[in-house]
This record gives structure tokens, C-alpha cells and sequence, in this order.
């Protein structure tokens, strides 16, 4: 839950893995919204497990296996990349917290920093940015990177852990 009624982020668990990311995910999705001037948000952040992802992988975007996180943009006009950053999100960002606890292990961060980086990855497709090309997706690594470093957590991608 959280305490500024402009920002409703509602952390949904399905499985037990993780059990301090929810602190975590907060603070890194606040730092993002206040970031991008987002004055109204409604996120729904569903913590599931490799099995979950997986299939919500495959039943919305025809990919077979888990995946780190599936973000899901509930306006009725989806921001376009490009497109001037919007004020007002409302979406569901469903990550896997085993897939964290795993990447975490290898670049040697904590699991609760890579589950909220993937909150992060989240909210910021829902503010119209895309990582379909490698340009894109180094341009959308930097602002994840400036995003956890502003909510304390630390830089990923162009940390000393990178």
C-alpha cells in the first residue's frame, strides 16, 4: 500500500519468495513516478513465481518459458514510445521473484534490488519508453539505473555490479 493518494501501488503476493522486496519496489516506483512528473498512478505490482510468469508469457506475448517481468497497461490509450510521457498511468507490472533471486545471485546484488528493478522496467514501459532495440534499451537501462540510485538502491546496469 501506499500513503500519497495520488500514487495508488498495490503489492499483490502470490508466492512467499522475497518477503522485503515489497519496501523495495515502493520506494524504486515512487522515485520513478515523482521522476517523470506522473501526478496520478494506479499500479497493481503482482509478485509471482518462474511457473506463473511463464504462463502469462506464453497465453499474452507467444513466448515459451519464464520471463523477469510482464507489464500490463490498462488505459484505454496506451502511451506510444515517442509520444509525450503521460501524467496519469494505471497498469499491472507482474514480475517473477525466483527469475530475480537468480540474476541477483549472478551479478551479485541483492534479490531485492533486481525485483525492483524490474518494477522499475515496468512503470517506465508504462510511461512510453520500449527496449526493442539496443539503442532503446540502453537508453532504458540509464534511466533504470538513475531511478534506483535516487531511491537508494543502487545502480544496476551502470553500477560497479554491472
Amino acid at each position: 500500500m501506499d500513503d500519497d493518494p495520488a500514487y495508488q501501488l498495490v503489492v499483490i503476493r502470490e508466492t512467499a519468495d522475497l518477503p522485503a522486496a515489497e519496501a523495495s519496489i515502493l520506494a524504486a516506483l515512487r522515485a520513478a513516478l515523482a521522476r517523470h512528473g506522473v501526478t496520478r498512478a494506479d499500479v497493481n505490482i503482482v509478485l509471482v513465481d518462474d511457473r506463473r510468469i511463464a504462463q502469462l508469457n506464453e497465453v499474452h506475448l507467444q513466448h515459451i518459458g519464464p520471463t523477469d517481468v510482464i507489464t500490463f497497461d490498462l488505459r484505454d490509450e496506451p502511451v506510444r514510445n515517442g509520444a509525450e510521457r503521460p501524467k496519469k498511468i494505471e497498469g499491472e507490472i507482474v514480475l517473477s521473484v525466483e527469475t530475480a533471486a537468480r540474476e541477483a545471485a549472478q551479478r551479485g546484488h541483492a534479490p531485492e534490488s533486481e525485483a525492483a528493478l524490474y518494477a522499475v522496467h515496468g512503470v517506465l514501459h508504462l510511461l512510453g519508453y520500449d527496449d526493442a532495440d539496443d539503442e532503446q534499451a540502453r537508453r532504458m537501462h540509464a534511466e533504470e539505473d538513475e531511478v534506483l540510485a535516487a531511491s537508494g538502491l543502487g545502480r544496476i546496469y551502470g553500477g560497479a555490479n554491472s
